[in-house]
């Protein structure tokens, strides 16, 4: 699983720049279009809060497990919106403060080491996001993936009620997907292999999984799936949104980013995650259909 470590410099480091470009609970994941691409990517995210806690049940009073909870925005929604309580978990000391500050009941805490004897049971669960990073790439070539996964779920299940439901939203790898051993950075800059070998910088200690079969797999036989849905294509629009604002000028925003130019020139891996900067390797990925992106939704049998 990616670590503290890795995670704090995939999400702590960009922190200050990320709230300033989309708010002090901006959404960094997935939003829902449902092919309405004329939405405001703020209303196309709230829709994507409103059918999360559809589909969970989740109303007045529910108590709600947020994990890699980012920013707060789903806490935010159903505290809010819906009067629900909130416990929300992640593993970045940057985003656990920006929470804080903001008034969300969010601690740094590993989501697969939570018992009942921690916070007792939950209504309901939600993991936006967070099982991209919960097995690592030597996790996965030492065959640990899938039992990564079936512990999770059997976490999970302790955590909720007979018939409280559990939502995730995760990228997964798909039918375009390439061998591990063709990644390269020093690959042509158009290719599949140069732009996953960005992923993997950008994300440090994480892998996905193959396909929603393979968690769908993992969750029996404590959870049955209730539904099932891909949302590559507004992925692909989510990121075009969040680069316009990444770019929309702000000076203390700019003043950011050109503290990072010492370190261009020092250091020769953070010359590749600048990259990142210049073209999404998320998503090229959904286009090339090397990745895709799933919400599925279970229920404890």
């Amino acid at each position: 699983m990616a670590e503290q470590k890795d995670l704090d410099f995939t999400y702590t480091t960009i922190d200050e720049i990320f709230r300033l470009s989309i708010g002090e609970t901006g959404d960094y994941s997935g939003a829902k279009y449902d092919g309405d691409f004329s939405m405001s990517l703020e209303d196309a995210q709230k829709a994507k809060h409103k059918f999360i806690a559809d589909s969970l049940s989740i109303t007045k009073n529910s108590r709600v497990l947020d994990m890699a909870c980012g920013w707060a925005p789903f806490t935010r929604y159903i505290t809010d919106e819906r009067g629900a309580k909130s416990i929300g978990l992640t593993l970045s000391q940057g985003q656990a403060d920006a929470c804080q500050k903001n008034g969300y009941n969010v601690l740094v805490k590993d989501c697969r080491d939570i018992k009942p004897s921690d916070y007792g049971t939950f209504d309901a669960i939600v993991c936006i996001g967070g099982l991209e990073h919960f097995c690592s790439v030597e996790e996965w070539q030492a065959g640990k993936q899938e039992q990564i996964y079936t512990d999770f779920f059997k976490t999970l299940y302790d955590l909720l009620p007979v018939g409280g439901r559990f939502y995730m939203q995760t990228m997964t790898f798909s039918e375009n997907m390439i061998p591990f051993e063709e990644l390269d950075v020093n690959a042509d800059k158009e290719s599949t292999a140069y732009i996953m070998a960005l992923m993997v910088k950008q994300f440090p200690g994480s892998w996905l999984p193959y396909g929603p079969e393979m968690v769908i797999k993992c969750a029996q036989p404590g959870f049955k799936l209730i539904s099932q849905s891909s949302g590559r294509l507004d992925y692909i629009e989510t990121i075009a949104q969040w680069r316009k604002k990444f770019r929309k000028f702000n000076l203390k925003k700019y003043w950011l980013y050109l503290s990072l130019i010492p370190r261009y020139f020092m250091d020769n891996e953070f010359r590749h995650l600048v990259a990142i900067f210049k073209v999404s390797p998320n998503r090229v990925c959904f286009e090339k259909e090397v990745m895709d992106h799933y919400r599925l939704v279970f229920e404890k049998i």
